[in-house]
């Protein structure tokens, strides 16, 4: 929304910012829709009723930024990356950790490396407070996503010694 800022000016919205997420999913959506062609028709129905509503979503968030471009509320820059400068270590720091995720995988594994960026990312986020909390949460979610992809779906996601050893147990 507009603001008025201390010396009476409109500020505006920095559309440009907001849109980097949603065209991101779309490509990804895309990207998903082609490589599941050959996939089973289950998968197919499944992965075309996830990607059309987040398409769906997507256009809308288009429209609304859209309009407040028209209306004069909102402006293609990408501010709001670097605005507060207080937030941008941070944020390279998430986008290093994300990175980093990526290339480590492979080699750990998709539970312990989920765990490793979800507490180091967490932990950064809140300043290295709350780290009983923070350790629970991504090891719970860690399991949780391991129980739901690996052994529920039985995704291929990358085995580490975490998966092995757990292969092995059963």
């Amino acid at each position: 929304m507009a603001e008025n800022s201390d010396n009476g000016n409109v500020e505006r919205e920095s559309v440009g910012s907001e849109l980097i997420i949603p065209i991101a999913a779309l490509l990804f959506t895309i990207y998903y829709f082609y490589t599941i062609i050959n996939a089973p028709w289950t998968a197919q129905v499944a992965a075309f009723l996830v990607g059309s509503v987040l398409i769906v979503l997507v256009g809308l968030f288009l429209v609304k930024c859209i309009l407040s471009l028209r209306r004069g509320e909102g402006v293609l820059n990408f501010d709001t990356l670097i605005k507060p400068k207080s937030f941008l270590l941070k944020r390279l720091g998430l986008f290093v950790l994300t990175v980093a995720y990526i290339f480590v995988v492979p080699t750990l594994g998709f539970t312990i490396t989920t765990f490793l960026f979800l507490c180091m990312a967490m932990l950064l986020l809140s300043g290295g407070r709350k780290r009983r909390i923070i350790f629970s949460l991504s090891a719970t979610l860690s399991l949780c996503g391991y129980i739901l992809f690996i052994l529920a779906f039985k995704t291929r996601f990358p085995a580490g010694p975490f998966e092995i050893l757990m292969k092995d147990i059963f």
